[in-house]
């Protein structure tokens, strides 16, 4: 991927847009987040160079052919969002079996997840088709994940919480697909630590604390570890702001 930023969004034709590309190299990569965060009904459309862009998963749910016509070898894809499994969910005490119950809201996000899940379904197919060299890996939450799916995703106080599920989520996926994960990983150089995702102590604390070099680099831990402290302290900031303007709207 570019150093720069490289996020798809829709613009006022419909079409989407990389921004990251030469046409759209200035773009400030804060500016391209927004209005690749931009989804219509909960953010306005951003304005840009006289253009306005909302997030590009109204046009494509994974936009992973911007990486893959660059060459990459092997492509990590992330999808948060899935569409939920009441009935198992149900069957184990974690949720009405009827989502209904919850009114609109859990309605239309269920919808909204099972429309974007199945197209990413077939662009998956499609990229496995047009790029058989490549490698494409994805993680997804489990479908019966009370947990995630209740959550409030717009709850910085929250985060801590998710990001420690999601840690400890995606450790057990990676353990369920570890035969074929591990040979995946290794034509690319990529030995699974077994030892590390056996260690049943390990939270996403010490993953972030552990003194331990990545691949004997000290400077790659040190980054991890740097960037996690400075993106907590912002989203610090950021949360006491927005108790700030609620008590003054109060």
């Amino acid at each position: 991927m570019s150093p720069r930023s490289t996020v798809p969004v829709v613009s006022r034709s419909g079409g989407p847009v990389v921004f990251g590309s030469r046409e759209h190299a200035h773009v400030p990569i804060s500016r391209a987040i927004e209005a690749s965060s931009a989804l219509p009904g909960l953010f306005p459309p951003v304005a840009i160079d006289g253009a306005h862009y909302v997030d590009g998963a109204l046009n494509k749910t994974l936009h992973a052919s911007v990486a893959l016509d660059e060459g990459i070898a092997l492509l990590l894809c992330v999808n948060p969002l899935v569409p939920f499994d009441a009935s198992a969910a149900h069957v184990q005490g974690r949720a009405p079996d009827r989502l209904n119950e919850g009114g609109l809201p859990l309605v239309l996000g269920q919808t909204f997840r099972a429309i974007i899940h199945s197209r990413m379904r077939v662009g998956m197919e499609s990229y496995r088709a047009r790029y058989p060299d490549a490698g494409i890996v994805l993680f997804e939450p489990d479908r019966e994940d009370a947990d995630m799916f209740f959550a409030n995703i717009f709850s910085y106080s929250q985060r801590r919480r998710l990001c420690a599920t999601a840690f400890a989520t995606t450790r057990a996926n990676l353990r369920a697909r570890r035969p074929a994960l591990r040979a995946q990983l290794a034509r690319h150089g990529i030995r699974m630590r077994d030892d590390r995702l056996d260690d049943a102590t390990r939270d996403v604390g010490a993953a972030l604390c552990d003194p331990r070099p990545i691949r004997a680099d000290p400077h790659a831990r040190k980054t991890v570890r740097s960037t996690a402290r400075e993106l907590g302290a912002t989203l610090d900031q950021l949360e006491a702001w927005l108790a700030r303007r609620v008590a003054a709207a109060r």
